[in-house]
Formats: structure tokens, C-alpha cells, sequence
């Protein structure tokens, strides 16, 4: 049974989203267990529409980043700005002090712009001039990318794919929830009257209970070894790194949680294990940009080898 709490979030955001209950899901896991998320699909499939919608139902501070090959780091994490009436450097935030920080497609930025991301995401706070600026305590990047056009476009780093906890999928509707999503849109967007059904007070207890759900140690040895065997097989030239097994393990919690439980359980982490390590592994031998298929293949390969505990 779906926690409660976890349910206000789901069914709030499906006024929004039709017709995409696994994909809100997998959102709403990446939220609550205070990761980021990496959201690829083709253009008007509701990726932007997704992250408005989780920041209005949390009552957070939404902020849209539109990347391009002119956008500079400062443009995104803020600058010193001298003020002649003190005659001193105050700090501007940019727009990623935020709760909810949507990094539009996110690989039209420059390498170095993409870089900025990198301590945002991974401490929560931006160094500008020597001095350290703490981001909210309730803070998530939600970047979009099209995986079909390529022109003008930098493929995300490495290092910073690693700071995602998963990638989601949209997908197309299927015809009837077309339908559906059409007529909603008779008069205006129902984003425009989407109501907050939780404060981020109470987000943050949420991510506390995530870090409480009970993993029993066959359950973290099943991870690691699913971890392990991404760099173990031959069809693999770059493996998952640590960082993947700490977000498979709080991915699997947040799992546990939404679906009501307070313990873990294998099919936590096979649910979890294709979003979470898809993007963290390399294909041997193939374009970067023809291995996304294949990515999640040779993950659901793994967990079908991988001994299930019992």
C-alpha cells in the first residue's frame, strides 16, 4: 500500500501528467531520497511540465535555467557584484538557490557551464569568491536533455551524470490519455491551478524516514554485487562507480517507503537498479550517443544473473 503522504505528492502530479504513474513514481523516489534527477526524451512530452509540478505540490521555490552554449557558470550560481555605497563586494544568488531548479536542457551548456553544476549538486552550496553559500535545505536539479538532436549540443560529463541518482523516461501517451490530456487543456493548463498539498517541512521528514527504512545486509550485498558485476562484464568498458551503489541503497529505501513498507526488499532493487546505473555505465565499442538502449539491457542482464538473496 502506497504511503499516504507519498500518495498527496503522486496524485497531485497526475493532474498534470496523465497517463504516467511509473514515471511519477520514479520522480517522486528521486525526491525524497534528496537526489537529482535526469529527465530524457524527445521535445512536448511533459519533462518541464514534471519538474513545476513537483515544486508546486511541495510548496517550493521553483527556478527554470534555460542552458545555451552563451550561458555562464556566474549566470547560474551567482556573482560578487561590487556596491558603491559600501564601497564592498556583495554576492548575488543566481537562480540556483532554489528548491526545485530545472537545468532545461541541460546539454546545450558548455562543458565548463556544466561543470558549475558539479558542487551544487554534490554539497549544496556554491563557492563564489573564497566564501562557501549554503543552498536550501531542500534542494533538487531536474535537467532535461533531447537524446535525438545533437547539433549544438555537449554531451554531459561523466562526472557529472554520477551526481544524478537515475534517468527517467517519459515516453509518449497512449491514446486514450492523449485524449484525456487534450481536454484538459480546453481552457487553461492545469498546472496554472495546481495547489500545494505539502509543506517542505514536511518533505524533509519524509527524507528522514527514507534513511530510517531497515536494509538487511543481504539486501546491501545484493547491491554491491550488482554494483560489482557492471565491472566485471565484458560487454562493459566503464563499470558503475562507488557513488552508484550509495544511490541504488537510497533508492531502494525511498522505493520501500512509497510503497508503504519500513524495510527493503529484493524488488527494491531491481525496480531501482535500471534508472539508478543505466547512465553510470559505458558500452564497450559503441557512439555515446547510441548507447542509452543498450545501457538499460545490459543492466536488466545483470540483475537477471545476480543471485537474489533470500
Amino acid at each position: 500500500m502506497e504511503d499516504q503522504s507519498i500518495k498527496k505528492i503522486s496524485d497531485n502530479i497526475k493532474k498534470v501528467i496523465v497517463g504516467k504513474d511509473k514515471v511519477i513514481e520514479l520522480a517522486i523516489v528521486g525526491l525524497i531520497s534528496h537526489g537529482h534527477i535526469l529527465i530524457e526524451d524527445v521535445p512536448g512530452v511533459g519533462k518541464t511540465m514534471l519538474g513545476r509540478a513537483l515544486a508546486k505540490s511541495i510548496n517550493g521555490v521553483f527556478k527554470r535555467i534555460q542552458f545555451t552554449p552563451d550561458l555562464l557558470p556566474s549566470d547560474i550560481t551567482g556573482s560578487s557584484v561590487f556596491d558603491p555605497r559600501t564601497r564592498e563586494f556583495e554576492f548575488k544568488p543566481g537562480p540556483i538557490f532554489g528548491n526545485i531548479i530545472l537545468a532545461d536542457e541541460i546539454n546545450r551548456g558548455t562543458p565548463r557551464t556544466q561543470s558549475s553544476l558539479l558542487e551544487c549538486m554534490n554539497e549544496s552550496q556554491v563557492t563564489a569568491d573564497g566564501v562557501s553559500h549554503k543552498l536550501p535545505s531542500v534542494f533538487q536539479v531536474v535537467a532535461t536533455q533531447n537524446p535525438i538532436e545533437l547539433e549544438g549540443t555537449y554531451p554531459l560529463l561523466i562526472s557529472e551524470l554520477d551526481r544524478f541518482i537515475m534517468r527517467i523516461k517519459m515516453g509518449y501517451p497512449d491514446k486514450k490519455d492523449e485524449e484525456k490530456m487534450v481536454t484538459s487543456h480546453r481552457v487553461s493548463h492545469p498546472i496554472d491551478s495546481l495547489e500545494p498539498v505539502m509543506e517542505l517541512t514536511e518533505l524533509i521528514e519524509l527524507q528522514e524516514r527514507v534513511k530510517k527504512i531497515l536494509v538487511e545486509d543481504s539486501i546491501t550485498n545484493y547491491i554491491v554485487d550488482i554494483v560489482s558485476a557492471t565491472r566485471n562484464s565484458d560487454a562493459i568498458s566503464l563499470g558503475a562507480s562507488p557513488r552508484s551503489a550509495l544511490f541504488l541503497y537510497r533508492a531502494a529505501q525511498a522505493n520501500a517507503l512509497l510503497n508503504g513498507r519500513d524495510f527493503c526488499v529484493p524488488d527494491d532493487v531491481k525496480e531501482m537498479a535500471v534508472p539508478v546505473l543505466s547512465l553510470r555505465i559505458m558500452p564497450g565499442g559503441i557512439a555515446t550517443h547510441a548507447v542509452h538502449h543498450l545501457q538499460e539491457e545490459l543492466i536488466r542482464d545483470i540483475i537477471n544473473k545476480v543471485r537474489v538473496p533470500m
